[in-house]
């Protein structure tokens, strides 16, 4: 391609505005063409503060021959038709996660990305996280051995608003779907086998929702290997987010960053700085290298988040479900669409 790649945005929610930002200020080799939402005022606002033209319609987006791909962030019931639309018209297609919750819908929205052969990439931005990716390669090179054990902790520092709550899907197939991926990631394992348990220990309005803000979930994937994720919506300290996984050889983690390197000693010991409390103050690096990665998919070079890792954390997500209100294991297999 002799031009950059020119990226048209749908959906201008905070997802939306932070991936506009990025791909118009910091990744080289992209540009925004387009921006638009369902909401007008959110795009001309996203517009007027990047200077990138606002679409009137996705039709307008979809037909133009300044679009060589888009970026699908809206609302997540929105993303099958978008994917299927923007397949058929030839353009390459990032999508951010979930693809859908529902299965069947997931499949649709699949089959036209395949059939069309168009480039697609799913935006599961942990991936690119430096030191989760370390975890990932201590993995692949053989340091670790075979894994026996995967540790996987995300704590939010606040729970979402009870609007977005009763819209999500609820904790697996919101929160715990990116750690459904990472296991996945980490391992290079598909889960078999999902028990969950939950609670509601932080807002009682949240389990008045339908939703529980506090699990752990346990697996067993197709190698053999354990894996234990725990969730909760709210860490008074920051965003935590670690990831260990402990093998025949020995262990790999990743910890969480500091917000400064600065250390104070006294005679109580010694005291750091506190970690992030945004998901952008943790996760930026991994957002910009995903993009990259996008750009790298988009000219031809396999893609490193496929269908498959599309779907497979949804059956996960839908396994937990099932698991937690029945009140046993489930198999993955159990979980199909229709």
């Amino acid at each position: 391609m002799t031009h950059p790649l020119r990226i048209a945005v749908l959906g201008c929610g905070r997802i939306g505005q932070m991936h506009a930002e990025l791909l118009a200020r910091r990744v080289p080799g992209a540009t925004v063409s387009f921006v638009y939402d369902a909401v007008p005022e959110a795009s001309a606002s996203v517009g007027a503060r990047l200077g990138i033209p606002v679409a009137s319609s996705v039709d307008e987006i979809l037909v133009s021959d300044q679009v060589d791909a888009v970026a699908i962030c809206s609302s997540t019931d929105t993303h099958v038709e978008l994917m299927i639309g923007a397949a058929q018209a030839g353009k390459a297609i990032f999508c951010e996660k979930p693809v859908s919750l529902d299965l069947e819908q997931v499949d649709r929205g699949l089959d036209a990305v395949d059939r069309s052969g168009v480039p697609f990439m799913v935006g599961f931005n942990r991936r690119f996280d430096p030191t989760h990716k370390a975890v990932r390669d201590a993995v692949v090179g053989g340091q670790v051995g075979d894994v026996h054990l995967v540790r996987i902790t995300s704590r939010d520092p606040a729970p979402p608003p009870i609007a977005y709550i009763k819209v999500s899907g609820g904790i697996f197939c919101d929160m715990t779907i990116h750690d459904f991926d990472m296991a996945r990631y980490v391992t290079g394992s598909e889960i078999v086998t999902v028990t969950a348990k939950g609670g509601v220990r932080v807002d009682p309005a949240i389990g008045e929702a339908g939703d529980l803000d506090t699990i752990v979930v346990v697996m067993e994937h197709a190698n053999g290997a354990i894996t234990t994720i725990d969730n909760s919506r709210q860490a008074v300290y920051g965003y935590d987010q670690r990831v260990e996984v402990f093998g025949s050889k020995g262990m790999a983690a990743s910890e969480n960053p500091y917000s400064t390197t600065n250390v104070f000693r006294d005679a109580t010991g010694s005291h750091h700085a506190t970690i992030p409390y945004f998901f952008l103050d943790r996760y930026i690096p991994s957002y910009l290298a995903e993009w990259h990665a996008f750009l790298e998919t988009a000219a031809g070079a396999p893609s490193p988040v496929t269908s498959t890792d599309g779907r497979a954390p949804l059956i996960a997500g839908l396994a937990a479900w099932r698991s937690y209100r029945e009140g046993r294991t489930v198999a993955t297999s159990e979980i199909t669409a229709g």
